[in-house]
């Protein structure tokens, strides 16, 4: 008989910090496509992408017990080119590679190719994707072993990214951020799908076994119910959405370049950022393995 592993906090840290660089990254791209005269909000973003990835893979190796006490067993991760975790190592290593390559660019004051920029987005996306396959290599958690983990958790991951890059510029860059109109309407829209796909999660993962039913219960309406609702449901996606509703459809040009308007950008972008980590946290720690009677 074997059993499946059992991950706790440090893994949702590491899942939310690797999606939170992977989505910096493609903000950073995102700026160079739509807002090219935002300069200082791009290297903001490239900064961010290798920093949080790096920390989240310190706490990765700290997790991973038995990787400390011999280190050489990491290299294993390379052997099978079929595991979902071979693929991670690949989409880790290639992200920080050009994540830093492009940092010192940025250093250097020379501009970032195109080429280079793009390999980055495509490692981001990748680095995002896989925090969700990564715990879908747990078949025996219905919660985890869903088709649509990875992409709730590369939407949430470029919503990251983007609120890092954003609450940032808001007290840095105030020039840029108040002219960075698109990204800030693509990023309004990314907390809405969240909301539709973690219902569509909890409705999915329900129906497919008791231990999936268990699970969404232990979220909505048991042990994690408060951190659920309003943790992740309000502070994390409906407030923010309300926010930013607010300030880009409602309130005046001039109130939303204001110090009060940046204020209140900002407790949205916190709260994208806590609703974020609180996603990882919530499927890591409610999930529930299935039973089998011998």
């Amino acid at each position: 008989m074997s059993f499946e592993p059992i991950w706790g906090a440090p893994i949702a840290w590491y899942l939310f910090l690797a999606g939170l660089g992977g989505g910096a990254f493609v903000t950073s791209a995102f700026l160079a496509w739509r807002h090219p005269e935002a300069v200082n909000m791009r290297k903001v973003g490239h900064l961010i992408a290798p920093v949080a990835v790096m920390i989240g893979l310190l706490l990765l190796m700290v997790d991973a017990e038995a990787g400390l006490h011999n280190p050489l067993r990491f290299a294993l991760l390379l052997h099978n080119p079929f595991s979902v975790m071979t693929w991670g190592v690949v989409f880790l290593a290639g992200f920080m590679v050009v994540s830093i390559i492009v940092v010192v660019l940025d250093f250097m004051k020379k501009s970032v190719p195109k080429w280079l920029e793009l390999v980055g987005v495509v490692f981001g996306v990748c680095v995002a994707m896989y925090t969700g396959a990564l715990l879908g290599v747990c078949k025996t958690f219905p919660l985890w072993n869903n088709a649509l983990l990875p992409i709730l958790f590369l939407v949430s991951a470029m919503s990251a990214g983007a609120a890092s890059v954003l609450l940032v510029a808001v007290f840095r860059h105030a020039d840029e951020f108040n002219k960075a109109g698109v990204l800030k309407k693509f990023h309004f829209c990314l907390p809405i799908i969240e909301i539709v796909l973690v219902a569509s999660l909890c409705f999915i993962t329900s129906y497919n076994s008791p231990a999936g039913f268990d699970s969404v219960m232990s979220m909505v309406a048991g042990t994690w119910a408060p951190l659920f609702w309003i943790g992740l449901v309000l502070i994390g996606l409906v407030v923010p959405t309300g926010l930013e509703t607010w300030l880009l459809f409602f309130s005046a040009k001039e109130f939303e370049e204001s110090k009060k308007a940046h204020m209140i950008s900002a407790a949205s972008d916190a709260g994208v950022l806590i609703g974020g980590f609180l996603l990882r946290f919530l499927v890591v720690m409610a999930a529930l393995p299935v039973t089998f009677v011998m």
